[in-house]
């Protein structure tokens, strides 16, 4: 048969050699490197992925844009629209052996995590001025930028099952860091902050450990933040069915959790700071004050504290300013309810005393609720529900106080004060009024009593008066030995 130049013309000769010579060679690599895959190391695949991938993509240049013929006499009939791709022709038969340049790239991390280690180590925390915000630790960017040079480059070689293997090494390292870079420049759980500052009386000290702990916190931010947009870069490059396989929500979770454990430490400093004041509160008789003062040592003291600390936090954190709102919230709600257990603890007191601690609890109020601008050169507005948190709490305080002075001779009366001043039924708390006010162990049972029925208390969910609850514990133990013999 004779063919005609016409259809021949057609046929696009030299584009289907060149690719019957890509799927000769890709049969020819493959069987290659099966036999000798021990002699594979990352720089020889990386050579041969890059050389494959430049001569396919001079493939496509000269032959893209070339139908692929279908059968047919050649004729209009007999073409096919499809086009020609030399796009991995060659290329994919590496896929199969990334996990030599998946390992490596596990290795250059684990080195880069032990330099980051070593370098903290020899250089210390990074520089600070007064003032300033928290720097974050260097190697944390440093990280983040050796991430984004391994995912560019995996993402050339594979939108596949390579991807989701350099994202389970990615989150081992992001632990990795996490745990030696993070949590070993927090303060010690075991130690406690109340020891640090009784052996080592130095608030200098205490306060290099707020500039760490901030400093570890802003690293930690920045982790969870850069990690979440790391996990949307990766799931772009991906294909479709890869991309659901990758999640750093563990790892996130880790960076989050040690925000908050950076919050409770800064807080934990604070009650510690105030914790001597505190205990002054009861080495006062406030049973024989005779008159009613300026505000008490131990509240000067307290507020001295707030105010030498809380701006140097806030400065700390300027570029984290949610974080240190949570941070003021985070100490009144630890500080308020330990003020009100220690203004329990003052017993008996007298009505002089009570007065005196109630214009105490006041000036500490102020205070408290200046919290979040205190020395700052700019005051802010609190948020509301900080605000809201002071008032209630401190609220409370105040009322107990002003039952300590209130008469107690009808009882009833001052029944009916505490329900509406407290709107309290427990009867530990109003147990512990009664103890204040110097009240009897006859006394407090009558009134107990009364309270019970005023309020409306189950007689089961009565217990025992607060001063004799070790006692009652230890007559319940005898009780049941009796039983058992």
């Amino acid at each position: 048969a004779v063919v005609s130049t016409q259809s021949t013309g057609d046929w696009n000769v030299p584009s289907q050699i060149a690719e019957e010579f890509c799927k000769v060679t890709r049969k020819m690599l493959e069987k290659q490197m099966k036999n000798r895959v021990a002699e594979l190391d990352v720089k020889l695949l990386l050579f041969a992925i890059q050389k494959t991938q430049s001569f396919e993509k001079l493939l496509m240049e000269r032959f893209e844009e070339e139908p692929l013929p279908e059968g047919g006499d050649g004729g209009e009939e007999g073409k096919s629209e499809t086009k020609l791709s030399f796009h991995n022709i060659i290329s994919q038969c590496f896929e199969m052996y990334l996990n030599v340049y998946i390992d490596s790239q596990n290795v250059n991390l684990t080195e880069l995590i032990e330099k980051f280690v070593a370098e903290l180590k020899d250089t210390g925390i990074p520089t600070y001025q007064t003032g300033d915000p928290a720097p974050l630790l260097p190697s944390s960017s440093d990280l983040f930028v050796f991430y984004k040079k391994c995912l560019v480059q995996c993402s050339q070689l594979s939108q596949g099952q390579a991807l989701v293997d350099l994202t389970s090494v990615f989150k081992t390292h992001l632990r990795s860091y996490h745990n030696s870079l993070l949590l070993p420049n927090l303060p010690n759980k075991s130690s406690g902050f109340s020891a640090l500052l009784k052996d080592r009386d130095d608030n200098k000290v205490a306060m290099s450990e707020v500039v760490m702990i901030c400093i570890v916190l802003g690293t930690a931010e920045y982790c969870l933040e850069t990690t979440q947009q790391l996990e949307d870069k990766i799931k772009e490059k991906a294909q479709e069915a890869y991309a659901e396989k990758i999640t750093f929500s563990s790892e996130m979770e880790l960076f989050s959790n040690t925000i908050t454990s950076c919050l409770h430490h800064l807080v934990a400093t604070l009650d510690a700071f105030c914790e001597p004041a505190l205990n002054t509160m009861l080495k006062v008789n406030w049973a024989t004050l005779d008159s009613v003062g300026d505000q008490s040592a131990y509240t000067t003291a307290i507020a001295t504290h707030l105010t030498a600390t809380v701006p140097v936090v806030r400065d700390l954190l300027s570029n984290s300013r949610k974080y240190f709102t949570n941070y003021c919230l985070k100490f009144v709600n630890s500080f308020i309810p330990r003020y009100v257990t220690q203004l329990y603890k003052c017993k008996p007191v007298s009505t002089v005393g009570a007065e005196q601690l109630l214009l105490d609890t006041h000036s500490l109020k102020t205070v408290l609720l200046q919290l979040p601008s205190l020395g700052s050169a700019v005051p802010r507005k609190a948020p509301p529900s900080f605000t809201k948190t002071v008032s209630q709490g401190m609220v409370k305080a105040e009322m107990i106080l002003k039952l300590v002075m209130a008469p107690s001779e009808s009882p009833s009366a001052f029944v009916e004060s505490y329900i509406n001043l407290l709107a309290d039924r427990d009867v530990g708390d109003f147990q512990r009024v009664l103890e204040m006010k110097g009240f009897k162990r006859t006394e407090m049972m009558e009134m107990t009593e009364l309270f019970r029925r005023t309020a409306n208390i189950p007689e089961e969910e009565i217990g025992v008066i607060v001063g004799d609850q070790e006692g009652s514990r230890i007559r319940k133990l005898e009780k049941l030995i009796k039983k058992q013999f």
